[in-house]
C-alpha cells in the first residue's frame, strides 16, 4: 500500500474516535506475541493451544482487575463496545419493561433501543443533561417507574466530553433495584472505573481508545448479580456434543474463536498504561487540551459546544466557525494543515440536538496521549486563520 504524501506528518486531533497512533511498545509486541501464540484457543490439547487460552484468561484477569470486578470469568471479549451494548441491551430487557437513558448516547446504545422501543417491546425515556452536558442524578431518577428494567449512561460523552457521575446515579438505580448499564467506549483506559464502588451492573468497552489497542476488539463485564439472556449461540471448543449453547461463564456471551490478536492488543495495552500511569496519561492529554480551549475560546468568530470546564471531562472539544459548515472547517483543516478532525454529529444526535448544532453538528477535536504541545500550537492557528477568512 502506498502511503499518501504527508500522512507521516499529519497532526492527529481525532483520538476519540481512535487513538493514533498507537503506541509501538505495543503494536511490535503485539505482533510478535500473535506470531508465537496465534493458534485457536481452547480448542485443542497441544501446549500451544492452551498456551493461548492462558492467554486470554490472563487478559481476562487484567481486564477485571482494571474495572474493579470480581469474577474474571464474567468479563467477556465482543467486537467493540457497540457489539458489547447490543449484548448487553438485548440480553436484559423483555416485553414491558421499561428503559431509562439520556441525550448523551452513542448510537451504539440510542438505535439499539429505539429498534425495541419500535417493536413495541419497551418503553423508553431519554434524560435531558444541563447546558454544559452533563445529567443530574436526581432528575435520572425522577424518571423511574414500577417497571423500569434499565438504565443506561454515557460514562462520558464523545461530544461534550462531560464525564458523568455514575456512582451517584448508581446508588439511586441500586435503591430501586434497577439494572444500570455504563457506556466506557470514552473512558476505559483513561478514568479509573470500579465497578462494584460505582454501583454498575454492566459495563462495555472498546479496545481501540484510550485502552491503546488495535480495533475490532472489545468487550464487556457483567457482575455476579445480573444474568445476561443470550441472544446468540455456536461454538465455544468445549461440550461440543451439547446441543444447546453453554449457559456457564464466559462461554454464555461469546461464540465462535476470539479474536487473539486483539486480545493480545489488550493484555500488552493493560501493561502499557499501568507502567505509564492512568493519571499521567490523563494529566498529559488535559495539558495539552487547556491551552487549546483557552485560545480556541478568544478567537473571534468561533464558538464553542459543551463543557468548557476543565475538571470531570475528557480532552474533547467541539466548535463551530461562523458563516461556515462544519464540514467545510474539517476539509479545511484537512488539506490546507495537514490536521484531522471529525466533523458532523459524532454518532451522536441527540446531544447536538440538544445543543442546537443539527443537523450540520460541529468540528471535535480531541487529544491523545502522543499529541505534544507543537500539535495544539498548529491547531490554533490554523482556526485562527480560517476564522480570520470566514469573517472576511
Amino acid at each position: 500500500m502506498e502511503i499518501p504524501v504527508g500522512i507521516e506528518n499529519i497532526i492527529y486531533l481525532d483520538n476519540a474516535a481512535t487513538v493514533y497512533p498507537k503506541p509501538l511498545e505495543i503494536m511490535d509486541n503485539m505482533i510478535d506475541m500473535y506470531k508465537k501464540y496465534g493458534v485457536n484457543p481452547g480448542r485443542s490439547g497441544f501446549d500451544l493451544c492452551l498456551i493461548g487460552g492462558d492467554l486470554i484468561q490472563s487478559t481476562r484477569d487484567v481486564l477485571t482487575r482494571f474495572f474493579g470486578g470480581s469474577d474474571p470469568d464474567r468479563l467477556g471479549f465482543a467486537y467493540n463496545a457497540s457489539d458489547a451494548l447490543n449484548i448487553l441491551i438485548y440480553g436484559m430487557v423483555g416485553p414491558g419493561d421499561h428503559v431509562v437513558s439520556t441525550v448523551l448516547e452513542h448510537n451504539s446504545v440510542i438505535r439499539p433501543l429505539n429498534h425495541l422501543k419500535r417493536d413495541g417491546i419497551i418503553s423508553l425515556d431519554y434524560v435531558p443533561c444541563s447546558a454544559d452536558g452533563y445529567v443530574d442524578p436526581d432528575e435520572l431518577a425522577s424518571y423511574f417507574r414500577k417497571e423500569t428494567k434499565l438504565v443506561v449512561v454515557n460514562h462520558a460523552s464523545n461530544v461534550t466530553g462531560a464525564i458523568q457521575p455514575v456512582a451517584e446515579i448508581g446508588k439511586r438505580c441500586k435503591d430501586r433495584g434497577i439494572y444500570f448499564v455504563i457506556d466506557a467506549a470514552q473512558t476505559a483506559g483513561i478514568v479509573p472505573i470500579d465497578v462494584q464502588h460505582m454501583g454498575v451492573d454492566a459495563l462495555a468497552f472498546t479496545g481501540h481508545k484510550s485502552l491503546l489497542g488495535p480495533t475490532g476488539i472489545g468487550g464487556f463485564y457483567v457482575s455476579e448479580q445480573v444474568t445476561i439472556r443470550q441472544t446468540r449461540a455456536g461454538g465455544t471448543g468445549v461440550k461440543s456434543a451439547y446441543p444447546y449453547h453453554l449457559e456457564d461463564y464466559p462461554f454464555r456471551l461469546e461464540v465462535g474463536t476470539n479474536n487473539v490478536l486483539g486480545i493480545i492488543g489488550l493484555y500488552l495495552a493493560c501493561g502499557y498504561i499501568a507502567e505509564k500511569g492512568m493519571s499521567n496519561i490523563y494529566n498529559h492529554e488535559m495539558a495539552l487540551f487547556a491551552p487549546l480551549q483557552a485560545a480556541l475560546s478568544n478567537i473571534d468568530g468561533v464558538t464553542l459546544h459543551g463543557t468548557t470546564q476543565l475538571e470531570h471531562r475528557l480532552p474533547v472539544l467541539n466548535f463551530t466557525v461562523h458563516g461556515q459548515d462544519p464540514a467545510d472547517t474539517g476539509t479545511l483543516l484537512d488539506v490546507d494543515y495537514n490536521i484531522a478532525t471529525r466533523t458532523g454529529l459524532h454518532c451522536a444526535p441527540l446531544i447536538h440536538d440538544h445543543m442546537g448544532t443539527s443537523p450540520r453538528g460541529t468540528v471535535r477535536m480531541s487529544v491523545g496521549p502522543i499529541n505534544k504541545q507543537s500539535d495544539i500550537d498548529a491547531a490554533i492557528e490554523a482556526v485562527r486563520e480560517i476564522a480570520a477568512i470566514a469573517r472576511k
